[in-house]
């Protein structure tokens, strides 16, 4: 019998609800759904009775219930115990952060969680998005940021921005005094991107597409400073979120609204929905989730 099966079981048998009992152990209903008629099965009785929207505990489950909160406290216990004398009350977190995001949204964060939990060690890889993604869907990465949408069918994940792409070119560019255009309006324009593992690459070529014209890509970087020196030294126009076009120096550079389409930089922090969650994992989203959106 898997302790873990256990531990989901007391989880359903105390929210009475699957699906809060799935978001509090950060994982997905049917995986939840999945390990209690497993450990039906082996026990071969019902241990819920399912209730509308919520559940309740058969005869069956009120005798297991007291069993398994003894067997899962005991083995809680000696984990606790083998910790403080083997000292290793400490985790790690491998946290994959494009470039331009590490730095405008995560130092803060990332301070608060280490004065409060010290002896858990937060290792930040830096990737564009779609490596971002790669990782955290193969386990070389516990959690990551990438844009939304996501990869529902591998992903759990929760939105912390809402932002939208901006136009920079340089100052006496034929469209600098144009406070919005539209996109078709950069046709004939040449462009600095980001490289083909950023999911803004692909982005803004379909969207390109979809407006009836192939961009010409003069250059791609992985850093989005190098992209707007690029504009500021009038070599091609750039897109860029307007969080990052906040930081751009308004002397070298102008920022025009981009309209027809409006293209989404929403961001989202994911782990992936299958796989199980350590303690300093889940600290940290509960952590993260609370200081991002509450800004």
């Amino acid at each position: 019998m898997d302790i873990r099966n256990l531990e989901y079981f007391l989880e359903v048998a105390r929210t009475k609800s699957f699906t809060r009992a799935a978001q509090n152990l950060f994982i997905t209903q049917p995986t939840i759904s999945r390990m209690i008629k497993n450990l039906e099965e082996e026990l071969e009785v019902v241990l819920f009775e399912r209730l509308g929207k919520g559940v309740e505990l058969t005869d069956a489950g009120r005798i297991i219930l007291f069993q398994a909160q003894n067997i899962v406290t005991s083995v809680q216990s000696l984990s606790a115990d083998l910790a403080d004398v083997m000292q290793l009350k400490k985790g790690e977190l491998r946290i994959g952060l494009p470039p331009m995001i590490g730095a405008n949204y995560f130092p803060h964060v990332i301070g608060k969680f280490n004065k409060l939990y010290p002896k858990i060690i937060v290792k930040l890889w830096e990737y564009g998005a779609k490596k971002v993604e790669d990782h955290v869907a193969n386990g070389n990465l516990d959690i990551g940021v990438t844009l939304l949408p996501v990869q529902e069918e591998l992903f759990l994940w929760f939105p912390f921005v809402e932002d939208e792409l901006k136009v920079v070119v340089h100052p006496t560019h034929h469209l600098a005094a144009k406070s919005e255009l539209s996109l078709l309006e950069l046709a004939a324009e040449e462009f600095v991107l980001f490289n083909e593992d950023f999911l803004l690459h692909d982005r803004i070529i379909n969207e390109c597409v979809r407006a009836g014209f192939q961009p010409r890509v003069l250059y791609e970087s992985s850093q989005w400073d190098f992209i707007g020196e690029m504009a500021a030294a009038n070599l091609g126009v750039a897109l860029l979120p307007g969080t990052i076009c906040r930081r751009l120096d308004k002397q070298r550079v102008c920022i025009l609204d981009l309209n027809q389409p409006k293209i989404p930089w929403n961001l989202a922090m994911i782990w992936r929905k299958d796989r199980y969650q350590s303690f300093a994992a889940r600290e940290w989203l509960q952590f993260a989730r609370k200081a991002l959106q509450d800004g």
